[in-house]
């Protein structure tokens, strides 16, 4: 038997200017709603906007603002240790091809993930899953990557499932192993892609892993398997690939701190989504992208934290909403849009996820305050008590006097 849930009075809910929305381009952020109500859950749906009286769970929302669970549509989980050392290198001045000769980077994440039995990088990719939660985070994207073997990269696939993510992304095409060249990888990334259960592909683009013409590649591999593609671009240089990405029918492309100029206007008139991930830009002092741009000019946009042990070791999506309203020029609106009901799609689970609404599984966040303080308290977790799918599935322990039974 299902619980009913009743959640009551909230000073704040969260609303999408009109139902069945599958993405809100930014320049119409301003629209999303922000009305007090209440909200009834039922079979693991929302039931309808009222007080449920007969509801078998009740949550007092007073003074509360309520809104989706937020989505994390771009996460590296999972994956095995910490590069806590080279941060310390970083931000006194090592160079990161240094790091790399000393043998970190991406191969260090590597070797940890293939020296780690599976109960132990599950272990750690649980304990990080659980704090998302904490954080409001009710649905999350894993990526593959720090296999750099065939075996290795299949394994992690099969590691993100049981895992949970909701989305597994065969991100083959992270960094060229030793003993290939780019091209002769490509060429396991299409055998991966075609033995591999995965819901989309990725590839980084950059001068020191692969290039456009790899990318291209990756498109058609994806378009044959019937599945997404993402592009990770623009990070560290403006390689124009986003124009690449667009032609070859990218979901998303993500980071572009580097994005040309010429690219906001065709990035922002496609149906593709911006991924930006300004925890990366802060903790590896990268350019910041031209958000406030690509916004005004209507692209879909979204956020997520890249979790992952090199370049954003953070799994607070609160925390991200802080650093993009400061470094983007973005209202909290704008921000939550970017977690929530874009980042629902790029993921393909907007239908499901990322709004209220009824009929949508049953993913609410109480935060115990007003939306607009979340990033003016830049850096508190405001989340007071999660719901998913249908169920309590979180409580901080000052907030348990809201949930009655």
């Amino acid at each position: 038997m299902t619980t009913t849930i009743s959640i009551d009075g909230a000073a704040e809910l969260l609303r999408p200017p009109t139902d069945g929305l599958s993405y809100l381009r930014h320049n119409r952020a301003g629209e999303l709603r922000l009305d007090p109500s209440s909200i009834a859950i039922a079979d693991g749906r929302i039931a309808g906007f009222e007080r449920d009286d007969g509801a078998a769970v009740r949550i007092d929302a007073t003074g509360c603002a309520v809104i989706p669970g937020l989505v994390d549509c771009h996460t590296h989980l999972p994956f095995a240790g910490w590069r806590a050392e080279e941060y310390e290198l970083k931000v006194t001045g090592v160079a990161y091809e240094e790091i790399a000769r000393r043998g970190g980077g991406i191969a260090a994440s590597a070797r940890a993930f293939a020296e780690a039995s599976d109960g132990e990088v599950l272990a750690q990719a649980r304990s990080l899953v659980a704090e998302m939660l904490a954080c409001g985070t009710t649905a999350f994207e894993g990526k593959t990557g720090y296999g750099l073997s065939v075996d290795a990269e299949a394994r992690a696939v099969r590691l993100g499932r049981e895992l949970g993510a909701d989305r597994v992304t065969g991100l083959f095409a992270h960094a060229v192993p030793d003993g290939y060249d780019a091209d002769a990888w490509m060429n396991e990334v299409d055998a991966l892609a075609a033995a591999c259960e995965v819901d989309a592909l990725d590839i980084y683009v950059e001068s020191v892993a692969f290039a456009n013409e790899h990318l291209e590649r990756l498109g058609a591999i994806a378009a044959r398997e019937g599945v997404a593609l993402r592009a990770h671009v623009e990070q560290f240089n403006a390689n124009r690939s986003v124009p690449v990405a667009l032609a070859a029918g990218a979901r998303s492309v993500d980071h572009l701190a580097c994005l040309h100029p010429d690219d906001i206007a065709p990035l922002a008139a496609a149906e593709c989504a911006a991924v930006l991930l300004p925890g990366a830009e802060l903790m590896s002092a990268e350019r910041t992208p031209p958000a406030r741009e690509l916004a005004d000019a209507g692209a879909i946009c979204a956020l997520a934290t890249d979790c992952n042990p090199g370049t954003s070791p953070i799994v607070s999506l609160p925390l991200i909403v802080g650093l993009a309203v400061r470094r983007y020029g973005w209202t909290a609106l704008e921000a939550l849009l970017a977690c929530t009901l874009n980042a629902a799609w790029v993921l393909g689970l907007s239908g499901e996820l990322g709004s209220l609404e009824v009929g949508k599984r049953a993913d609410v966040v109480l935060l115990d305050e007003p939306i607009s303080h979340v990033p003016y308290r830049f850096g508190r977790n405001p989340v007071c008590v999660v719901v998913r799918r249908g169920e309590v599935a979180w409580v901080r322990p000052d907030a348990a006097g809201r949930v009655s039974a």
